[in-house]
């Protein structure tokens, strides 16, 4: 291992930090907990405390960096290799916990009965398995939704529950009967088994065979908990039972583990993680030592006290308190709308404002919302101002459908018994194998229990299934795959591709497709292609492995959150708070802040739920480095219906003086739930308020009611409003787009009105 200056070294970085992160980096022995606030330096921290180890002349072999998602680990790697040179930082094992379990898994697969060549099935590959295998059992899929079915065995896996297991189960067996799919269990076994069979796993066997390795070959677990000396694991809030395990296992040898993470953005149970590994940390290491980083060097003062406000009303958390030393900042506007278009058009007038008015650039903006539906009125919105946005999170590269063909040949290539590749092109480009052939190799795969390339390799056992024409073109098929593998075994990842993209047959297939979206596919499949050029080259410059399999497994190991492309133009940014979380933008504009949609309404009445709710609003607050903007809807479609709403507790959670536009007097809605119909017809609501007016407003006649334009309302008018009905004008305020009228209604209290949006009619003399 090269020199490192150890002196020089330690106080060039050592300055650069604050005395909690220096704290963190500097005690490197035994178990640590660092809890990071938002903002606080997290990456920083943990990339300097493995320069800490290297500095002190620990082999970067020996040290295991676990994080969640590929562009972090890369960050990390850059900044340790720009501290201690690329020829140490290349020796590290880190990466995400899929990838470095992968990594130990092929290098053991024989124990497992796998070979070292398995191959990754994404959600697509198994969602596909499971139809088959749902259709073969004559199940409807409408009950057993292939969704569902994968959520199920997706929760047991990382609860380490194995399909025998889940079978035996009387608990799991009742929830199946309870959701009318008793048959579940039978399904994962024969899920099972057929991964098994197609030497593939998913995802989550990754992590659920690297915890049935270190369980039955405790010798094997061995040699890895000698190997690492040092385990560093980051977002450790986000870790699930499995990943906890594993972790558990690997640091009992040393007990030299840090882990950093901040529960206070703990927001994916959904996902199986854990809040109870980083709160019960201490009870798994009673020494260990805490650190807590509260310095927030992102955002205003304003934001982060708002975010405090906000976070202190959870019980389960460990204690803490962020802080900022910037900027005060501007308050936190809170835009109230009428209608969830209303709340399009304020979110986008804002942006245009700052945009136009400001100079601030599109990629300053974020709208957050909690659920993808809410993004086709704010699509809307910003359309119609023609503003420019993308979707972060949409679909990704590698899932597009001539991506997948290819990618689907490159895998067939390395491993012939990968079951979903083999179906995907054994007829793409058409080669005349229809479907009655594909079945019944799969009819003989089944009762023999083997894969489907078996089958295609002992044609003659089976010659009077299929016709002499057939039998030639699977036959064709078969040699063409095997010549591909020689390929593989000689040629770098780039070349081998070119060859097998031309000679498979999609290149030309693609061509002769002269549509724009046959362009567009045959460009993707360059762009590809440039990919795995740039992967070669990347690889052969580092002495790292340039073969067609090394790059086939960093694409099967991308996470949800490596598919962006960084520096994606000028646009605003539209995603789920939960995809938001790890960004920072200038401009955040949290939307939807109603009750029963944030904190969604199955939250509500479960504590435990509630308080992740909270976490998940923490989380949105705290991507803001300058603005925060909160909107939400008095109205708002739910099922083609209308349905009134009132504002969520949390905006009410903040102290008053970190908040614009918005008092603390919890603002009720009617005691019914409004319902429009989705035709244009005015309709009094049918039950009456108890609340009334102390303005004495006379009955409307609607039979000689007139839509008038909103330049001609004057305070003292009486108007009528399709939702709220008869009312009187008490004053106006604003210029322009932003005019609003106070409206005090017979029935429906004081409201304000924005007039550009509001359809107010009188009654014609």
């Amino acid at each position: 291992m090269p020199e490192i200056n150890n002196q020089e070294f330690t106080v060039d970085f050592i300055k650069e930090l604050n005395s909690s992160q220096q704290a963190a980096v500097l005690n490197t022995e035994g178990p640590s907990l660092v809890v990071a606030g938002a903002g606080s330096g997290k990456t920083r921290v943990l990339t300097y405390r493995i320069a800490q180890l290297l500095s002190q002349g620990i082999p970067a072999y020996k040290i295991l960096a676990l994080t969640f998602t590929n562009k972090a680990a890369r960050e990390m790697q850059k900044r340790i290799s720009a501290l201690v040179g690329n020829e140490i930082a290349a020796n590290l094992w880190m990466g995400t916990f899929h990838s470095i379990f992968s990594k130990i898994l092929r290098f053991e697969a024989d124990k497992l009965g796998y070979t070292s060549s398995f191959t990754i099935y994404d959600t697509q590959d198994s969602k596909n398995l499971l139809k088959a295998i749902i259709k073969e059992m004559k199940l409807d899929d409408k009950v057993y939704k292939p969704n569902a079915v994968l959520g199920r065995i997706s929760m047991a896996k990382n609860n380490l529950v194995v399909a025998q297991s889940y079978l035996q189960s009387a608990r799991i067996l009742s929830e199946d009967n309870a959701c009318k799919r008793p048959l579940t269990g039978e399904i994962y076994k024969q899920y099972q088994q057929r991964c098994k069979q197609s030497d593939t796993m998913d995802f989550d066997d990754l992590l659920l065979q690297t915890n049935i390795l270190f369980r039955d070959f405790p010798e094997i677990l061995a040699k890895y908990q000698q190997k690492f000396s040092y385990i560093l694991v980051d977002e450790y809030q986000d870790t699930n039972y499995a990943q906890y395990l594993i972790v558990k296992k690997l640091s009992q040898e040393h007990h030299n583990i840090c882990v950093v993470g901040d529960d206070a953005q703990s927001i994916y149970s959904f996902r199986g993680a854990r809040i109870e590994n980083i709160l019960n940390f201490k009870n798994d290491y009673p020494d260990y030592k805490l650190y807590k980083l509260e310095q927030n060097y992102r955002s205003t003062t304003t934001i982060v006290d708002a975010a405090n406000c906000v976070i202190s009303k959870n019980k389960e958390q460990i204690p803490k308190r962020t802080f900022s030393e910037n900027e005060e900042g501007e308050k936190i506007k809170v835009l109230r709308a009428l209608s969830d278009k209303e709340e399009g058009f304020q979110v986008t007038h804002e942006i245009f404002r700052l945009a136009n008015y400001e100079q601030q650039e599109y990629s300053d903006f974020a709208i957050l919302y909690r659920t993808n539906a809410q993004s086709r009125i704010l699509e809307e919105a910003l359309r119609k101002r023609n503003i420019p946005y993308k979707i972060y999170g949409g679909q990704s590269f590698y899932q597009r459908k001539e991506i997948k063909d290819l990618l689907a040949y490159f895998r067939l290539t390395v491993n012939q018994n990968d079951e979903e590749a083999f179906k995907r092109i054994i007829n793409y480009p058409r080669r005349g194998i229809g479907d009655s052939t594909i079945e019944k190799l799969q009819d003989i795969a089944g009762k023999y229990r083997v894969s489907l390339w078996t089958v295609l390799c002992n044609l003659n056992k089976v010659a009077d299934t299929f016709n002499a024409g057939t039998i030639a073109k699977l036959q064709k098929f078969g040699s063409m795959i095997e010549k591909f593998k020689e390929l593989t075994a000689k040629e770098n990842a780039y070349d081998a591709a070119v060859i097998i993209a031309r000679s498979s047959g999609i290149i030309d297939d693609l061509s002769n497709d002269e549509t724009p979206e046959g362009v567009s596919r045959k460009e993707n499949i360059q762009e590809l292609l440039n990919g795995i050029k740039d992967f070669t080259e990347t690889a052969y410059k580092e002495g790292q492995n340039d073969k067609l399999p090394a790059f086939l497994e960093g694409v099967a190991l991308l996470t949800d959150q490596d598919g962006e492309k960084e520096g994606d133009f000028n646009k605003v940014t539209l995603m789920t708070i939960h995809a938001s979380k790890g960004l920072e933008f200038a401009n955040v504009f949290i939307t939807g802040m109603e009750e029963e949609l944030f904190p969604a309404q199955q939250c509500v009445s479960n504590p435990a739920a509630l308080e992740e709710e909270r976490r998940l609003f923490y989380v949105a607050l705290t991507r803001a480095q300058k603005r925060v903007f909160m909107s939400y809807a008095t109205s708002r479609y739910k099922n083609g219906q209308v349905v009134s709403s009132r504002n969520s507790r949390f905006i009410e959670e903040i102290d008053q003086e970190f908040l614009e536009g918005f008092t603390t007097m919890r603002e009720e809605p009617s005691p019914f739930k409004l319902r429009t119909p989705l035709s244009s017809s005015i309709q009094k609501p049918s039950i009456r308020l108890n609340a009334v007016s102390p303005i004495d407003i006379p009955p409307i006649d609607r039979s000689k009611l007139k839509a008038i334009d909103s330049g001609t309302v004057v305070p003292g008018m009486l108007i009528f409003h399709p939702t709220f009905g008869a009312g009187k004008v008490l004053s106006l305020e604003g210029l322009g787009v932003q005019k609003k009228a106070k409206v005090i209604f017979a029935e429906g209290g004081t409201r304000t009105l924005l007039l550009k949006f509001a359809k107010l009619y009188m009654q014609e003399e």
